[in-house]
């Protein structure tokens, strides 16, 4: 396990018994440099949506919790928020919740000339994904070939 993963992995199961007392769901746990900086990411969310006011509960909960631990070696910010709208399904819990939806998939490498598809969510399992296109064909892809793949959503 790597420190990134050892971080995120103990960050997450502090959180998940303080979330369900509060009836939240962990979507979640990052961390990441970004621009020179390390940021600890916790993504949460609840029937109706994430609001300001719970997120800033949860901030002070886990900035507490982080301070007396003190297991984080470097510098770092920390952020608790919603998920947003695009967020990406990483995990199974994100798949199932997505079943019958319309995702967008980026492929890291070109099929046919196409790296970007749209459909429905038809099946998933640790190897692959499954999606209906606008013309009802099916297109499988493995898991190891997405780059990104999250809800779609139009404006």
């Amino acid at each position: 396990m790597t420190r990134r993963e050892a971080y995120e992995s103990r960050t997450e199961k502090f959180l998940l018994p303080v979330l369900a007392e509060h009836q939240f769901e962990l979507v979640d746990v990052e961390y990441v440099k970004e621009a020179g900086n390390w940021y600890l990411r916790a993504y949460i969310d609840k029937e109706g949506g994430i609001t300001v006011d719970d997120c800033e509960v949860i901030s002070r909960i886990l900035s507490d919790w982080l301070d007396k631990e003190d297991f984080i070696d470097d510098s770092y910010i920390m952020e608790v928020s919603s998920p947003g709208l695009g967020r990406p399904l990483k995990k199974d819990k994100d798949f199932e919740r997505s079943l019958g939806e319309e995702v967008e998939i980026r492929l890291f490498k070109a099929r046919n000339k196409q790296k970007e598809f749209t459909g429905i969510l038809k099946s998933y399992d640790r190897e692959h994904v499954t999606i209906e296109l606008e013309d009802g064909m099916e297109e499988t892809f493995t898991r190891a070939e997405i780059a990104l793949i999250r809800l779609a959503f139009d404006f």
